[in-house]
């Protein structure tokens, strides 16, 4: 057997047995970024640019113009983006929180409970894995209207409370719980929404974060609810927005366009740095049981 008893895991200091990580791993840092760093500076760069050929990464000139034409077009709709903002933000905190109750309160239901169709339901889980949204829109659809949800915020949220890739990796985690934790805290006298705030949540922190940032990138970039459920303009979104703005003046406004799609995915950028260490700790522990 080989010994591994010197192999230090994630050192704190550099040393020259790193350095051939570091020729492969930053070229491809670098090339992965790119896209990024074109995205942002094409928000920036004056219309000559923009349609300038060999196409540039770089802006040489910026300007805020494209902002500026973006908030004051916002202006004349008779709809501020200021609203299509702020409905953005409520529907993803509401959806955000509700989809990880939900989220866990299943995993642990799945992981930790005995009941008759378990497997069954939970096979439900796994295949909806392969329908995407476009597959299912006539009979959410059917559900919206049914429910008398039109031109309301549980139009956008409805759609948008079970991800059952959350779900799977949250009750990937919860299953890696010794079973006599659980029992340990109902001998205590715990109720399962005790365990589930005192053992459950601190347990499997990184699952739920990155459920929080796959949920948040699905109802954020959402336009799907205000499409096909919502006929006032006041109550959509501000992805519904900018993606009507790069659909009708694609070229016409293409500075405008740059700058929405900046605006549109910065949040996305946010959140993701923001917890992309819980994150990476789930890729890596989903599958270890």
């Amino acid at each position: 057997m080989a010994n591994f008893q010197g192999t230090k895991i994630n050192p704190k200091r550099f040393s020259l047995s790193q350095l051939k990580f570091y020729i492969i791993l930053v070229p491809l840092a670098i090339f992965m970024i790119l896209p990024v760093v074109y995205i942002i500076n094409q928000a920036f760069k004056p219309l000559g640019e923009l349609f300038a050929y060999p196409p540039r990464i770089f802006v040489r000139n910026p300007t805020m113009r494209n902002f500026s034409d973006l908030f004051a077009l916002s202006g004349t709709t008779g709809v501020p983006m200021s609203r299509y903002l702020f409905n953005s933000l409520v529907i993803a905190l509401l959806t955000v929180v509700l989809n990880v109750i939900i989220t866990i309160g299943a995993a642990y239901v799945f992981s930790k409970k005995k009941f008759r169709l378990k497997s069954t339901l939970f096979n439900i889980n796994q295949m909806a894995l392969m329908f995407v949204a476009t597959a299912v829109a006539v009979p959410r659809y059917i559900v919206i209207v049914q429910s008398g949800l039109i031109n309301t915020w549980m139009a956008h949220i409805l759609p948008l409370l079970a991800m059952p890739v959350g779900l799977f990796l949250v009750k990937q985690f919860v299953d890696q719980i010794p079973d006599a934790l659980i029992e340990a805290a109902v001998m205590d006298g715990a109720k399962d929404v005790k365990i589930i705030q005192k053992v459950i949540i601190p347990l499997t922190r990184p699952a739920i974060a990155t459920s929080i940032v796959l949920t948040f990138q699905a109802v954020w970039n959402a336009t799907e609810a205000s499409n096909n459920f919502i006929t006032n303009d006041s109550m959509r979104t501000l992805a519904f927005y900018l993606t009507s703005i790069a659909t009708n003046n694609a070229v016409a406004a293409a500075g405008m366009v740059a700058a929405a799609t900046v605006i549109l995915s910065l949040p996305n950028i946010i959140i993701f740095i923001c917890m992309q260490s819980q994150v990476m700790n789930t890729m890596t522990h989903s599958g270890i049981k």
